[in-house]
C-alpha cells in the first residue's frame, strides 16, 4: 500500500473525543491542592471508621484513675502512682500495708490483718482498679494472718489524653469523626437532593409555577429552625437519623434558591432552546442540559454545606436535641474542651485540629471541582 494511500486512510478515521466528565477529571487530577485533599479526606474517613477500634479503649470506657491526664507517648501508670492507688485501693479492706514493690511489671505488698484471716477475695479491692489487673493472694502465713498481694500493672496509653469523665480522648475524638462526618454528609446530600429538585424545576418552569414554589421556601425560611426540630423530636423521638433529616430539610432552602437562579440564566442558552426545537421534553432537557450545568456551584456550595451543617449539630447537641452521651461529635468535644482550655488545653486543640483540617480539605477541593466544572473553562 502506498503512502498516500495510508495518509488518507488516517485522515479519514475520525477522532476519538473526550466525554465532559473525563475532561473534568483531567482538570482536577492537575489541581495539586484539590488532588492532596481529596485524599486527605479520604484518609480521614478511614481513620474515623477504623481507628476506634485499634486504639485498645472503647469510646465510652471510664478510667476513674486517669481522669484528666495529660497527652503522653509513654504508657501509663508512672511509677509514683502504683504505691498510692494499690494503697487507696485496699484502704477499705481493713488490713495494714507494707512497701509496695514494682518488679518487671508487678506489683506486690504484704497485708497483715490483726483481728481475723484474710479472706481470698480482698483481691477484688485491687482488682477494681484501672491500674491492676489478675490480683492474688500469695504467701499466706500458717494463721492467715499475713500474706501478699501480687497484681499485674495494666499499662495503658492515652495518646491524646483523657477527658473530665476519665475516657480516652484519642478515640472519643474518631468516634466524633464518624458522627459528625456523617451526619455532615448525609444532611448534605439531603439538601442538595431536594434543593436542586425543587430549584431546577422552579426555575426551568418560571411562571405561576415558579412564583407558587419560591413562595413555598419563604414560608418555609420564615418558620424557627429549632421550632422545627423541636417538633420533629416531638413526634419521631430523639434518634440519631433524625438529626441529619431535619438540617437537611431546612438547609435545602439555600440550595433551591442558588438553583434557580442559575437555573433561570442557563435556560436561555443556545444549546437550551435548540433542545426544545428538536421536540425534547422538559424532564430531559432538565436531566441532559440543565443539570449537569449546574454541577459547579452545586459542588461548590456542597464543600461549605458540609462544614455548616457540623456546626448545625453541634447547636442541637448543645441543645440536647442532636447526639447524646455517651455519643459524641467533633462539635460536642470543642464546646466541652472550651470550657477547659486553661486547666486541660489538649480537651479543645485536639478535637479542633481534625474539625479544621477537614474544613481547610473541604474549602481546597470545592475550589478544586469547581474550577474542574466550570463550563466556561472547557
Amino acid at each position: 500500500m502506498s503512502l498516500s494511500r495510508l495518509s488518507g486512510t488516517a485522515a479519514r478515521r475520525p477522532v476519538a473525543g473526550r466525554s465532559l466528565t473525563a475532561d473534568a477529571m483531567r482538570r482536577l487530577k492537575a489541581n495539586r491542592a484539590a488532588m492532596a485533599s481529596l485524599v486527605f479526606l479520604i484518609a480521614m474517613a478511614l481513620v474515623c471508621a477504623v481507628g476506634p477500634h485499634l486504639t485498645g479503649h472503647a469510646y465510652d470506657e471510664v478510667y476513674q484513675s486517669y481522669v484528666r491526664v495529660p497527652a503522653s507517648l509513654t504508657p501509663y501508670p508512672r511509677e509514683a502512682q502504683v504505691g498510692p492507688e494499690m494503697e487507696k485501693a485496699l484502704a477499705r479492706a481493713r488490713v495494714d500495708l507494707g512497701t509496695v514493690a514494682v518488679v518487671n511489671g508487678t506489683a506486690s505488698v504484704e497485708v497483715v490483718s490483726p483481728r481475723r484471716p484474710l479472706d481470698p477475695r480482698i483481691t477484688r479491692y485491687v482488682d477494681r482498679s484501672d491500674l491492676f489487673a489478675n490480683a492474688r493472694l500469695t504467701d499466706m502465713s500458717p494463721d492467715g494472718h499475713v500474706g501478699r498481694i501480687v497484681a499485674d500493672v495494666r499499662q495503658v496509653r492515652f495518646l491524646f489524653g483523657t477527658d473530665l469523665a476519665g475516657r480516652d480522648l484519642l478515640t472519643r475524638t474518631l468516634m466524633a469523626g464518624r458522627i459528625s462526618l456523617t451526619i455532615g454528609l448525609l444532611a448534605t446530600l439531603v439538601a442538595v437532593l431536594i434543593g436542586v429538585t425543587w430549584g431546577a424545576t422552579a426555575g426551568y418552569l418560571g411562571g405561576a409555577a415558579d412564583a407558587v414554589m419560591m413562595r413555598v421556601v419563604d414560608v418555609l425560611y420564615a418558620l424557627p429552625f429549632v421550632f422545627f426540630v423541636i417538633l420533629l423530636v416531638v413526634f419521631f423521638g430523639r434518634n440519631f437519623v433524625l438529626v441529619f433529616l431535619a438540617v437537611g430539610a431546612v438547609e435545602w432552602l439555600d440550595m433551591a434558591r442558588i438553583v434557580r437562579g442559575q437555573t433561570l440564566s442557563l435556560k436561555r442558552r443556545e444549546f437550551v432552546e435548540a433542545a426544545e426545537a428538536m421536540g425534547v421534553a422538559g424532564g430531559g432537557i432538565l436531566r441532559r442540559h440543565i443539570v449537569p450545568n449546574l454541577a459547579g456551584p452545586v459542588v461548590v456550595y456542597m464543600t461549605l454545606l458540609v462544614p455548616k451543617v457540623i456546626l448545625l449539630e453541634s447547636f442541637l447537641s448543645f441543645l440536647g436535641l442532636g447526639v447524646q452521651e455517651p455519643m459524641t461529635s467533633w462539635g460536642v468535644l470543642i464546646a466541652e474542651g472550651a470550657r477547659s482550655i486553661e486547666a486541660m488545653p489538649g480537651l479543645l486543640l485536639f478535637p479542633a485540629a481534625f474539625l479544621t483540617s477537614t474544613l481547610f480539605a473541604l474549602n481546597f477541593l470545592g475550589d478544586g471541582l469547581r474550577d474542574a466544572l466550570d463550563p466556561k473553562e472547557r
